[in-house]
């Protein structure tokens, strides 16, 4: 198959091949009815139900495509997005658009140190040696601090040599470079904390919070499937925080249950065949699906069942 000449009247779609974010990306392109058949070692994927091809990338070069313009949408994390932007200007015609939160893949970028060390802030690491995979980000964020410290001191550009921070970069492994006298600190990815914990090391600042994101590029090959895509994906986002709350209720109390279930915008409410009582059926946020069935049984609410929502729309 000839994937090159396939490709030319598709939107692409970038993913991450591997990785942190993979797998959640996979499972939102499954619930928003992209059928796809990725053959082994291609990373090219037609869509089968859908005038588009997915391309899978590392996550840190998502950004540069879609800022590009080579591929339409893509799905990465804000701190690759940020690493490449703090090399890369963008233009009018170039650079990247946020369209949607994805509300996963939360993690931070962090200034640590080992926890037993003589460091406490990120002031004195300056003129330091820092080992990080996001080199970009982190000689910003030094050079920052080095030029709000020349001014605190009041020296003007002249008056000294202003200490430069020594920035060296690693691919993998990054907690390990203080222990091998490598680095006097790092700036590296921080998720639940016990890598770092495990490796002795601390947190003493944020250079960038960051969650998976999805963009596209300034001048989209097909607007009109951005959108519908960017809808679908939300649908699914919305639907993983939600449950569907069914229920049967004397009308008498619906008052009182509309205050429990009140829904995203109304519950739906309809009549039973038997006098007085009525069904309703309310989204709920999943994490308090629990809580809101024990007050609904409390005011006698009756056959209460909660359902799983594979997708939604809002409008």
């Amino acid at each position: 198959m000839d994937l090159v000449n396939h490709l030319s009247d598709r939107l692409l779609f970038a993913v991450p091949k591997k990785g942190r974010l993979n797998q959640a990306c996979l499972d939102l392109l499954a619930g928003s009815d992209i059928k796809f058949h990725r053959h082994n070692r291609l990373d090219i994927a037609l869509v089968m139900n859908l005038p588009m091809a997915l391309i899978f990338l590392p996550a840190s070069d998502i950004p540069m495509y879609v800022g590009e313009g080579r591929v339409d949408l893509g799905i990465t994390g804000r701190d690759v997005i940020a690493e490449h932007e703090a090399i890369s200007v963008p233009t009018e015609s170039s650079g990247v658009q946020e369209l949607l939160d994805l509300e996963f893949g939360g993690c931070k970028l962090q200034v640590q140190v080992p926890e037993k060390g003589n460091f406490n802030t990120p002031e004195e690491l300056v003129g330091r040696k820092i080992v990080t995979s996001f080199t970009n980000l982190s000689e910003a964020y030094f050079k920052d601090l080095e030029a709000k410290m020349a001014g605190t001191s009041g020296q003007s550009n002249g008056d000294a040599i202003k200490p430069k921070t020594q920035m060296r970069y690693a691919g993998g492994s990054v907690e390990a470079a203080c222990a091998l006298g490598v680095a006097d600190g790092i700036v590296d990815l921080v998720e639940s904390g016990e890598t770092m914990r495990a490796a002795g090391l601390k947190a003493i600042a944020t250079v960038v919070e960051s969650t998976a994101v999805l963009i596209s590029s300034k001048h989209p090959s097909d607007p009109k499937l951005v959108n519908i895509i960017t809808n679908r994906i939300k649908g699914v986002i919305t639907a993983q925080k939600y449950v569907l709350c069914v229920y049967n209720i004397e009308r008498s109390k619906l008052d009182q249950a509309s205050k429990i279930t009140p829904g995203k915008r109304a519950p739906t409410v309809n009549s039973l065949d038997e006098d007085g009582w009525v069904a309703v059926s309310a989204m709920v946020q999943r994490n308090k699906i629990a809580g809101v069935m024990d007050e609904l049984a409390e005011i006698g609410a009756t056959d209460i069942l909660v359902t799983k929502i594979d997708n939604s729309r809002e409008s």
